[in-house]
């Protein structure tokens, strides 16, 4: 895989992690947030011709919604659309206990990110993405004491660099409405990610059980059972119960169907703000377990069990119904 160089000793790598643009992964998104983020593609690209009529495209977004919808993954597909690196800033490298040391290491920063980094054919710009921006940019309020004045100084620098930094720019916050109201003015985009819909959820347990997979009818069963959970929680049972086929065999443990997924759920846990999933109130006793077919078969083997399904039983067959035992 090749990588861009990276910057010299003390860069931009100091203030984030660096994320390529061949290391990205396709977001699965809701249909209006994919017409506005496919417009911002094209405006970007469409810049010569906004030009001749008078304006720009937009290179700043805030992405704001709770834990866990994929804020850092689609703001890297974004970058990655664009062919350009893309650094997630850590706000801990920027915050200090000392006084106007966070202001200095804001505007370093931005210097640093304006400066880019040396690719093969000369200097390359870098999408800046700003995680967790309302640690840095809370609401300012009168100055009772240092650390409020401190504060205020640290917005007001936030808010300078913004307005003069001309590369593509994206933060994300899980709490919109403590990000300081002349700040979030400074974004061109807004854009909420809300958690993901029943085909969402069938589409993200199709990409992270693979090379598993479940008959459309178990899928959408147990997209169900997974109401308002998050992309994250999604993908991390997915992949845990890829583990549990893995390694259970291997450690002796139980592999009932039910078992496994009791166990896997001990160690699996929704975000606190988040609701809790069907799944995890009712565990095993869940009817989505109940027609999940076990093992699991492979995506190659689905159409045939598909196949299986939709064949009307005969007098005489002995029909098992997937995922029960006989």
């Amino acid at each position: 895989m090749r990588r861009l160089p990276k910057s010299k000793p003390g860069g931009i790598e100091q203030w984030g992690d660096l994320f390529m643009p061949e290391e990205a992964s396709e977001p699965i998104l809701s249909r209006p947030v994919r017409g506005a983020l496919t417009e911002w593609l094209v405006e970007i690209f469409a810049e010569s011709e906004l030009a001749a009529v008078g304006v720009k495209p937009r290179r700043r977004a805030i992405f704001d919604g709770p834990p866990g919808v994929g804020k850092t993954t689609l703001a890297h597909h974004l970058a990655a659309r664009l062919g350009l690196p893309m650094l997630a800033v850590r706000p801990d490298r920027l915050l200090s206990k000392y006084v106007n040391q966070s202001t200095e290491q804001i505007g370093e920063l931005f210097d640093a990110a304006a400066a880019g980094m040396e690719g093969d054919n000369g200097v390359v710009p870098i999408v800046l993405f700003m995680d967790e921006i309302d640690a840095l940019a809370g609401e300012r309020r009168s100055a009772t004491q240092a650390a409020d004045d401190q504060r205020n100084q640290q917005v007001n620098t936030l808010l300078q660099r913004i307005e003069q930094y001309a590369g593509f720019l994206i933060a994300a916050t899980n709490h919109g409405g403590q990000i300081d109201p002349a700040i979030w003015r400074r974004f061109d985009m807004h854009i909420t990610l809300a958690l993901p819909g029943q085909g969402e959820r069938e589409r993200i347990l199709a990409r992270y059980l693979d090379p598993f997979g479940l008959p459309s009818a178990a899928l959408k069963t147990m997209a169900e059972a997974l109401g308002e959970a998050s992309p994250a929680l999604i993908r991390q049972f997915c992949e845990n119960l890829k583990r549990q086929i893995i390694v259970g065999p291997k450690l002796k443990l139980d592999m009932a169907k039910g078992v496994v997924i009791d166990r896997l759920l001990t160690s699996c846990h929704p975000h606190p703000d988040l609701g809790k999933p069907r799944l995890w109130s009712l565990g095993a006793a869940d009817h989505a377990v109940a027609v999940m077919p076990w093992p699991l078969p492979k995506v190659a083997d689905l159409p045939a069990l598909e196949a299986v399904a939709e064949t009307p039983a005969q007098p005489g067959d002995n029909v098992v119904a997937l995922g029960r035992r006989p």
